[in-house]
């Protein structure tokens, strides 16, 4: 027998087992096609119910992102072991490879584990929950969304900030809301030549004025330090955290408004120069 006869007798032992093992598994391969399509859209659909029936149940809505990315997760991964059975993979072995995979991928993703512990923890102490304006990480933002592995925050700028919520469960975090006040720091210098309790009177009715000013605990103005060219007074309003920069800005507009109508002089930092001539 030639060479060529043999090369045609193998490719079509081949061509035969191809044909045999498509006619067995293409039928196995397009169901197995199809129900990951579906499940796929199933499982959104099925987050998007769990997601409604928190919101209508009045869930924290710190709970409901997390929750749903969760279910997710589990869902898709009972899917793909599903799936893969189907195709004849054995799923006994398959969950042990997974188990083996999943022991080696924990090992070079701690940061990642560490960042879902982190997020278990904030879902069970609630340092903090969506709305709620805090400072971590260096980063100061109002809470959007805490999802398994990130905190999601839109900062004052407009950005938006995500700090890994491993990060933010092992450091401090300042929570500016849960109090539900705030109190606004500002400084302001005037002449020395003013008058101390007309002064005081005059930072006092402009914080009693205004409607964003909580009277409870009460704005308090007092003289702070003797400054190199004025008197400084401090000036602590408190606000509700949401109204911090409309009370900030709207406060600092209308004391220099009252200090003008009272003739208190703002002074700018001055130094005298003295000539000595040889």
């Amino acid at each position: 027998m030639s060479t060529l006869d043999v090369s045609t007798t193998q490719i079509e032992k081949l061509s035969t087992k191809a044909y045999e093992l498509g006619i067995e598994y293409a039928p196995k391969l397009a169901l197995a096609i199809v129900t990951l399509l579906i499940g796929l859209w199933v499982i959104s659909m099925i987050c998007k119910v769990i997601r409604l029936s928190m919101e209508h149940s009045k869930v924290d809505p710190t709970l409901i992102p997390f929750m749903t990315s969760l279910a997710s997760w589990i869902l898709k991964v009972l899917l793909f072991i599903s799936v893969a059975s189907m195709i004849g993979i054995a799923t006994t072995s398959f969950v042990a490879v997974l188990g083996a995979a999943g022991l080696a991928i924990g090992l070079a993703l701690q940061g990642s584990l560490a960042n879902f512990a982190g997020g278990v923890l904030i879902m069970v102490f609630k340092p903090y929950k969506v709305g709620d304006l805090i400072e971590s990480q260096g980063h100061l933002g109002v809470v959007k969304e805490v999802q398994i592995f990130n905190t999601i925050l839109i900062a004052p700028q407009s950005k938006r900030v995500i700090i890994p919520n491993g990060a933010t469960s092992n450091d401090s975090i300042t929570n500016y809301t849960v109090e539900g006040k705030i109190r606004v720091d500002l400084t302001i210098g005037v002449s020395y030549n003013a008058d101390i309790d007309q002064t005081k009177a005059v930072l006092m009715d402009v914080l009693l004025a205004n409607d964003k000013v909580m009277q409870t605990p009460a704005p308090f103005v007092g003289v702070l330090e003797m400054g190199d060219s004025s008197v400084n007074f401090a000036v602590r309003p408190h606000c509700d955290p949401k109204d911090y920069w409309d009370v900030f800005f709207s406060v600092n507009e209308e004391l220099k408004k009252a200090l003008d109508r009272n003739a208190i002089s703002i002074p700018f930092p001055q130094r005298d120069v003295h000539l000595i001539q040889a």
